[in-house]
């Protein structure tokens, strides 16, 4: 067992804190997509790559130089 009192121990606890929680949004959301059809299935994956892209899509107006 980690020496809870060593430097750093809060700040593992928080980022692990962090992954259980988008873990869990995984499975509430998993859980919501087995009760969908063909269509919403599709629909929501054009809306997760269109989000994707929004957030983590190179951005080409960085890369014009003027």
């Amino acid at each position: 067992m980690t020496d809870q009192t060593r430097w750093g121990i809060d700040q593992v606890q928080v980022k692990n804190k962090a992954i259980k929680y988008q873990k869990d949004l995984v499975s509430r959301a998993m859980e919501h997509v087995v009760k969908m059809d063909e269509s919403g299935i599709t629909d929501l994956m054009l809306q997760i790559e269109a989000e994707y892209e929004r957030k983590y899509g190179e951005n080409k107006t960085d890369k014009v130089v003027f």
